[in-house]
Order: structure tokens, then sequence, then C-alpha cells
């Protein structure tokens, strides 16, 4: 994991961890150049994110796994067309598979919905502003509150708590902009919230 400081208003510091691996700028431009190894590294470091990633939306691992495939495929025959904007590589796959999963269900007809491997291994992102919120769901019936949400709004909570992305790699991955994915977190942390009051979470 690459940690950042930078100093904000008043001098205040604030800590963006991006969980890329070690080298990882080195390695994409190995990976690029043809050396299959490289792409290997990336594909070690990266293939269980995905996976959970792409299980928490499909609900079935045998799919997952082929779509997990699809993605490190895609982006192995696209990696000369690869664009390094400082992000992680992480970023870029969360992109593809989210395509794939669109045009999965897209092609299966199927309503989105997302069920959780183990509910006890899924570490929640840190955040003062959430802390109360966060104990609430480390307790709660995660799967059953995040099924009554929209789409995009399970979407952008799993990318930020379950992932630990931030708003600038989430924006990437979603392809927007991150003042879109800032309200679109308060609109899903709004509803989660009305979730977890509802069902007395």
């Amino acid at each position: 994991m690459c940690r950042i400081l930078i100093y904000g208003k008043r001098n205040s510091i604030k800590d963006l961890s991006f969980y890329m691996l070690d080298g990882e700028n080195k390695i994409i431009k190995d990976a690029i150049g043809g050396e299959a190894s490289s792409f290997g590294l990336l594909y070690e470091y990266y293939q269980p994110r995905i996976y959970r990633f792409i299980y928490l939306k499909v609900s079935n691992r045998e799919e997952a796994e082929d779509l997990t495939h699809q993605t490190f495929l895609k982006a192995w025959l696209n990696l000369k067309t690869y664009t390094n904007r400082g992000y992680p590589f992480g970023s870029y796959l969360y992109r593809i598979a989210r395509n794939l999963v669109i045009d999965f269900y897209r092609t299966k007809k199927e309503t989105q919905s997302i069920e959780f491997v183990a509910e006890e291994n899924i570490v929640l992102a840190s955040s003062t502003a959430i802390n109360a919120l966060e104990t609430k769901m480390a307790t709660a019936n995660i799967r059953s509150v995040l099924l009554k949400l929209k789409a995009e709004y399970q979407e952008i909570i799993i990318l930020k708590y379950v992932e630990d992305m931030t708003n600038r790699e989430i924006a990437l991955a979603l392809e927007k902009s991150e003042g879109a994915i800032k309200l679109m977190h308060n609109r899903a942390m709004k509803a989660l919230k009305v979730q977890l009051i509802t069902n007395n979470l």
C-alpha cells in the first residue's frame, strides 16, 4: 500500500491510501512491453479483489470466476492502450469488471442482487464521520439491507466500504466525475441509514 500525506486547509493532514502493488508503475510498463510475468504479478495481487467485487454482484461462484477471468483477459488484450493516470491499476480493472457485470445482467435479463461470501470477513473502511454507522453495519445483516438499495447505491457502498477505494478511484472505476461520486455517496448513505432504522439495526 502506498500512503500519501497532503496538507489541506488550516494545515490539516489528509491521509490518502492507495492499495497499489509495490513498484506497480514499473510492473505495468514491463507488462505493456510484453512481459507476461509482470502481468502475472498484477493478476496475483488484484485477482482476489476483482473476484470479490464481481461475486458480490452476481452471487454465483462459477459466474464470478468466469467474469473475473474475462476481466483480466480483456485487460491483457487491451493493455497497450492503457494510460497511467496515477491511479492504482485496480481502478482500471474495476471499470472493466463493472462493464462486464452490466453486460452479464443485460444478457441474463435478471435483477441485480448482492450476496456476501462471508459477511464476517468483510472489513469496512474507517471514517470518523460514519463510525457509529459502521458499528451498526458490522453487526447488521448487511445483505438484506443492501438488497433494498438502488443498484448504483449498492455499488458505491461496496467500492468505498468493502474495497476501501477513494472517491477519485471510484470515479475512475465508474467513469463519473468525483463530484458525482460524492453526491451519489451522500445519497447512498442516507438511503442506507433509512434502511438501518427501518430494520431496527
